[in-house]
């Protein structure tokens, strides 16, 4: 299993940004509806969930980034 590297992922967040989840090697996922509702730092990921709590995830354990798709 690969992790992601950090600046893949804040390439991801400055290059126009999708919205997407991050999938975690131990099968949890969190949606990033905006920009706003991510930090990436050198060594951890902290992401805003749905109820406005911050979870802090190590990028060791980010395996995936997948496009959600957006309802017009």
């Amino acid at each position: 299993m690969m992790s992601m590297n950090v600046e893949d992922i804040r390439k991801r967040v400055r290059g126009g940004f999708r919205p997407f989840t991050i999938h975690l090697s131990d099968g949890r996922t969190y949606d990033v509806s905006h920009p706003e509702f991510i930090l990436i730092a050198k060594r951890s990921v902290a992401v805003v969930d749905k109820d406005g709590f911050i979870d802090s995830l190590d990028p060791i354990h980010i395996v995936s980034l997948k496009d959600i798709s957006v309802r017009k």
